[in-house]
This record gives structure tokens, sequence and C-alpha cells, in this order.
């Protein structure tokens, strides 16, 4: 038996009966649909609900697992901020050490540590270059009792949220996007860091209450075309050869207006050539050791007229008097809620060796310790934003906190060496000094 289609229901093919029943029919077929169609909202209602509600517990879900997962926050996440913050000398301090895995900020934080101030840090570990090596330095850090939180300098929420844990006397802001040459692949990381990821500390750091002082890391590179020798804080800075050196400027600038407006204390530290155990993969010293161990040609840039590259080589160690000393004389900031109070000093220093050495004597002594002849191979400087020296004058850092570099650069490679062959296990090296 054939099956009527809903066009037959609706339209009967026989005349007489569409005649006689059109108006029931129409009436019935119109009473179904309204229910069928009520039926339809109805389900369409509760699968709407159904629906919703399932959104919403997913999102209860995704929260609490954010929150289970984050590496920040929590009670017991405030407990290990505090213990680390914990001041344990007699007019010690409580500092956030930015980049605290980093070259500079391990030592420094060390340091504080040991003489007893508290200290927490906090690093993104960006891929730069090898995190294994930020790794590593946080696991010595967190040997020696120090927690290092895993955040973006530019999460205000979290800077937020460490002031409000724990009332920082003093920030040591070490974080930065570093290297001249790599500014030219990804120059974005550098106004990331360097100048929003600046400005975002900087507004946490003003609006925080009591507002701690500031010492930040500067560098040399800003005194980038100069000629006149050595380098002075009161000489030029608008000569910039590099996006490096432009942003560290911009931060300069930065600084001084928040000490202007706000009251932060704030110390800038210019920093010349730093090198020794634990540095960064990317400086000249540590990759010439690498490839002179490895068997592999080293490349060394000469400058114009075939002259020879120098720079102002500084010990870690030498590095650290200065940062401890930066800290300890930095005053305090005057401002409260965001709101200045009275002026607050504004320094900055330049933190060298005074005693530049060529790049081929480095490389020298680096053969020297290792007991193996480097295979030079000798170009011109690219401009890719380098300079052909460094120079610094720091007699400033003298005067203001006693500043006094003690470690040659024959010495302290002695030690890098030590260090590099210890940490990439060619311990069982012979002949090595």
């Amino acid at each position: 038996m054939k099956m009527p289609s809903l066009e037959d229901e609706l339209f009967p093919s026989t005349p007489g009966k569409f005649k006689i029943d059109r108006a029931h029919n129409m009436n019935r077929q119109f009473h179904r649909c309204f229910a069928s169609t009520s039926t339809m909202f109805l389900w369409a209602l509760f699968l709407i609900a159904l629906t919703a509600s399932y959104l919403s517990f997913q999102s209860f879900v995704d929260s609490g697992s954010r929150y289970l997962t984050a590496s920040w926050g929590g009670i017991q996440w405030e407990k290990q901020v505090r213990s680390s913050s914990q001041i344990h000398r007699s007019g010690g301090m409580s500092v956030l050490v930015t980049g605290a895995a980093g070259f500079v900020g391990t030592h420094v934080s060390l340091a504080l540590k040991k003489r007893g101030d508290g200290v927490v840090g906090l690093d993104n570990f960006n891929n730069y270059y090898d995190p294994s090596l930020k790794k590593a330095r946080k696991s010595l850090l967190i040997s020696h009792g120090i927690l290092v939180i895993e955040g973006d300098l530019n999460d205000a929420k979290l800077l937020a949220k460490l002031f409000d844990v724990v009332a920082f006397t003093h920030v040591m802001h070490l974080a930065a996007q570093a290297g001249v040459r790599y500014a030219m692949e990804n120059p974005n990381s550098y106004v990331h860091s360097n100048i929003a990821g600046l400005v975002t500390l900087l507004e946490v750091c003003k609006s925080a209450n009591p507002q701690p002082a500031i010492v930040w890391a500067s560098s040399s590179s800003v005194y980038g075309l100069n000629e006149k020798v050595p380098f002075s804080e009161e000489d030029r800075t608008d000569q910039p050869a590099s996006l490096y050196a432009a942003t560290k400027k911009a931060g300069e600038e930065i600084t001084h207006t928040y000490n202007h407006i706000y009251g932060l204390s704030i110390t800038g530290l210019r920093f010349f050539t730093v090198y020794g155990p634990w540095g960064r993969p990317d400086m000249a010293y540590f990759s010439f050791t690498r490839n002179i161990l490895q068997g592999k040609p080293i490349t060394i840039y000469r400058g114009k007229n075939r002259a020879d590259l120098a720079r102002d080589f500084t010990y870690i160690d030498d590095i650290v008097k200065g940062c401890l000393g930066s800290l300890d004389t930095s005053g305090k900031s005057t401002g409260s809620g965001g709101k200045k109070r009275g002026p607050a000093p504004y320094r900055i220093f330049n933190l060298g060796n005074t005693s530049p050495v060529k790049v081929p004597e480095l490389v020298n002594i680096l053969e020297r310790h290792l007991k193996v002849k480097a295979k030079r191979n000798i170009v011109d400087m690219p401009g890719n934003g380098d300079v052909p020296f460094t120079h610094a004058n720091i007699s400033s850092a003298q005067r203001e906190f006693g500043y006094k570099p003690t470690t040659d650069l024959q010495t302290g490679l002695k030690k890098f060496v030590r260090w590099y062959l210890s940490y990439y296990g060619y311990n069982n090296r012979k002949g090595v000094q």
C-alpha cells in the first residue's frame, strides 16, 4: 500500500473531497502543525538550557584546571613567596629580582641570599639561548632557598600579586632581551621586554605602598658611536648603534620620568661586557671556548683600518659588588599609592673594569687555559650594531659606594674555563690550568 506524501495529505487529488473537507482538513492540519511546532520549540529550549549548563560547567572545570596548573597563585605559593623573601639579617632588605635565572640575576640573587637578604626571583625562561642553562641556574638558586617564579614581566596581575604578598623594599630589575645582533632578527622581542616590560614593572612599583627602590640594568651600549674615552655618565647617549642600545636608552628616559612624576628611587647601571661562570652562550668568550674545544673555527671581527676590537671585560663578581652597592645606597622612594611626596634619588653608574682588552688577546688567554690552539677566521666587522671599543669611567660608582673591580681578564677567564669544563663534562681533560 502506497503511503501518502505530505503534499497528498495537505492537497488531496480528489476534487470532490477537497471541496467538501478542505476547511476541516486545513484546520486539523494547522492544529497538528502547531502542536508539532510547540513541541519542537520546547525541545529547542531544553537543548539550549542543557548546552548552556554544559558550557557553564565546562568553563568551571577549565577555570579550576587553570588554577590548579597555574605557575603562581594559591595558599602554598604565597607561603613559598613569603618564605623566600624572609630577611635574615639586621637592616636587611627583601628584593624582587627579575631575570633571576639569567647570568647576572643568578649571581646577584645568590649574593643577596648569602648575606641574609630576602630574595624572590622572576624569569620567563625564554629560548633566546638554551633554556636548559637557565633551568640549571634555577636549580642552583632553589638549592640555596631562593624561589624563582616562571612568569612574564608584562604580566601585571602576577607582579601586583607579588607585591600584595610581600612588601618588597627593593627591586633588582635585570630581566631584558639581551644581545646586539639578535635585534636585527627579532626587533619586537626587544620592545616587548626592554620597553613594555619595564613600563609594566614601573607601573606596579609606583602603585605599591610602600614603593620599593629600584636598581636596574641599563648598558654600556647606550654610548653608541661615541669616540671620547673613557665613557663617562656625563657623555652624550643619543647616538645608539643598535636597537638593543636604543631600547636601553629609552629605558633610561622612561625611568627618569617615573622618578620625576611618582617619586620612585631609581638607579640605572651601565654594564660593560660581563663575563664569568654561568655566563651567556651568545657572548664571544663563551662561544669561542665552545668552538675551540670542538675544533671549530672562531670568527674575530676587526674594525676600520683593520683595528682590533677592544672591550672593557668585567668579571661577574665585580658586577655583583656594584649591584649590591647600588642597592645599599639607593635611598628610599618618596611616593605612596602612585602619588609623589617629594624628590627621590635618580642615579646612573658605569660598572666596568676600566682596562679594555683587545679581542685577539682574549683568544690568546683562552688558548693558554684550554691548552688548545684556536682556528681563527678574521673578518671585517659587519654593520650589525657592534661598536669598536668600550671603556668605562667608574669614578662616580667609586665615589658613591666604593666600587672597585679586582679581577683581571686572565684570572676571570681561568675561573670561567674551570666552570665550563666542569659543567659540560670535560672534568677528565688533562693539562687544564
